[in-house]
């Protein structure tokens, strides 16, 4: 891997280089290219072009024809690559999308997209729901207003928007009526230092190390276990 840096020099100037990093040849093994140094801004831009295009030697660009020239001469690029002005997770988000559709989500929600926003940005990033509008936006994508968010958020809190919501789920995995089993244990500790078959030292949430006994409780659609 290579990549363009400056570093300050002793005499206040603003050095160009060229780092050449290979984990192949050693651990942080490094190459450096000094390329010049600058003392003002338009020698250190004049030094990291120089740069770049040493980087790019070997690297052909590919022709887009007359267009794309004059695109270029009207942007002021000069000839050189376009600025990146914006980016989007196109292949995360079109994933995350598909695994939605597939869960039956999309009908689920009756095509609801602040919904479908609000789940995906979630899984990107678990945060807030106002943060998660700006997650919509880092992704490349217009997030809805917040005002439109808390309007849809009662909506999203009935128990029937779960019930349909769990109900696709049930589809996808092919769940029979009471073929969903919740499991849940936790462990009671004594104080003693003995154990007698039931009570015995073992692993626990709060790190106890007593004679603790594990029970679990299983709730089915015909009652608690």
């Amino acid at each position: 891997m290579a990549y363009v840096r400056t570093e300050k020099t002793a005499s206040g100037a603003r050095a160009v280089q060229i780092v050449h990093s290979s984990r192949v040849a050693g651990r942080g093994s490094r190459d450096i290219e000094h390329i010049g140094s600058a003392h003002d801004d338009a020698a250190l831009e004049a030094l990291k072009a120089v740069a770049r295009r040493r980087l790019a030697v070997g690297q052909p660009e590919l022709d887009f024809g007359p267009d794309f020239a004059a695109l270029q001469a009207g942007s002021g690029a000069g000839g050189g690559p376009l600025a990146i002005t914006s980016s989007r997770m196109g292949y995360l988000w079109d994933a995350l999308g598909h695994a939605y559709q597939l869960l039956g989500f999309e009908e689920a929600a009756g095509g609801d997209e602040v919904f479908r926003l609000l789940v995906l940005a979630r899984i990107v990033e678990p945060t807030s729901k106002l943060d998660s509008l700006r997650v919509v936006e880092e992704a490349g994508f217009d997030p809805p207003a917040y005002a439109t968010l808390k309007r849809r958020l009662p909506a999203f809190a009935k128990e029937s928007w779960r019930q349909k919501l769990a109900a696709a789920c049930a589809r996808t995995a092919d769940l029979g009526p009471a073929s969903l089993v919740l499991y849940d244990v936790s462990t009671l500790y004594f104080e003693t230092d003995t154990g007698d078959g039931f009570r015995e030292p073992g692993f626990s949430k709060d790190r106890r190390l007593e004679p603790q006994t594990t029970i679990g409780c299983s709730p089915t659609q015909a009652g608690f276990r």
